[in-house]
């Protein structure tokens, strides 16, 4: 199947491609969408309420007849089709988000019913939905930081800590998902040799029900922008694009949550770790 998404409706061709005559009882397509939500290891048990908060939550689940029962022609055939998006109820076309605890997924797909003897036909594919853009100007949100050992939390020793400043700035922290996430970094002054800059894109993927929530934080992606004991004084770019798949707008719903942090990470030639965590709020305008 070849398909384009047009905004409430999904439109292409059913390719069939046969060396002889086929003869079949019919052709249709069935659109699916869904959220699956799932627990991570830690959580399952702590909430009998959480088994039916997690249940997979239908969106769309509809079907066409393309072509009736009859004979496709040797070669190749094209069948062209419009499928309308039909959500069920009132439920909202989330856009399409592979996750680890939480998955939005578009699916189409075409059957071919044959005769008793012969093998029913299927091919399947995703198509991807984008959420409506938001109304109005989203205003940037500059952040402006400052990273020393006086700033950092979760920290037992502060004073075996060697000493270090590193001052920057996020140019917005309310995104516009289309466009990378940007700003600079410089260090000022540090008593140990730097091995490593980076950023770190971190997903807060929350399910649950108001018993109670299990809220897990995985990785995205990690972009290192310097390497080694760079200049100190010297503005260093922060520079990341928002990967398409594995992020989505920022998105609260009663079952689940999707929300987005950025973390600057510096790593010493000594092993020390050094983090800053950023939360940001993703938009589609």
């Amino acid at each position: 199947c070849l398909q384009k998404y047009k905004p409430e409706v999904l439109s292409g061709v059913v390719v069939v491609n046969t060396k002889e005559t086929v003869q079949h009882q019919g052709i249709s397509l069935t659109m699916e969408g869904t959220v699956n939500l799932q627990l991570s290891s830690k959580s399952v048990g702590v909430f009998e309420a959480f088994y039916n908060s997690v249940k997979p939550i239908q969106l769309i689940n509809s079907n066409i007849e393309v072509v009736k029962a009859g004979k496709v022609p040797s070669g190749k055939t094209e069948i062209p089709f419009e499928f309308p998006l039909h959500v069920k109820g009132n439920k909202v076309l989330y856009e399409t988000y592979h996750g680890v605890f939480v998955n939005i997924q578009y699916t189409l797909r075409c059957d071919m019913k044959r005769s008793l003897l012969a093998k029913d036909l299927n091919k399947t594919c995703e198509f991807i939905v984008h959420s409506m853009p938001q109304k109005g100007k989203q205003a940037p949100t500059p952040v402006v930081f400052s990273i020393s050992p006086e700033t950092l939390q979760n920290v037992k020793e502060r004073t075996t800590l060697p000493r270090f400043m590193i001052r920057g700035r996020l140019h917005s922290t309310n995104c516009i998902i289309t466009q990378p996430l940007t700003g600079e970094l410089v260090v000022e002054h540090s008593e140990v040799p730097i091995k490593s800059i980076e950023l770190q894109l971190v997903r807060v993927e929350t399910c649950g029900c108001a018993e109670g929530y299990a809220r897990d934080a995985t990785e995205i992606q990690n972009i290192q922008i310097a390497e080694g004991d760079v200049c100190h004084g010297l503005p260093i770019p922060i520079y990341m694009v928002f990967p398409r798949l594995f992020t989505c707008p920022t998105l609260e719903t009663t079952n689940f949550k999707v929300e987005f942090e950025v973390n600057i990470v510096i790593v010493l030639q000594d092993d020390h770790l050094i983090s800053e965590n950023f939360p940001l709020k993703l938009c589609r305008v």
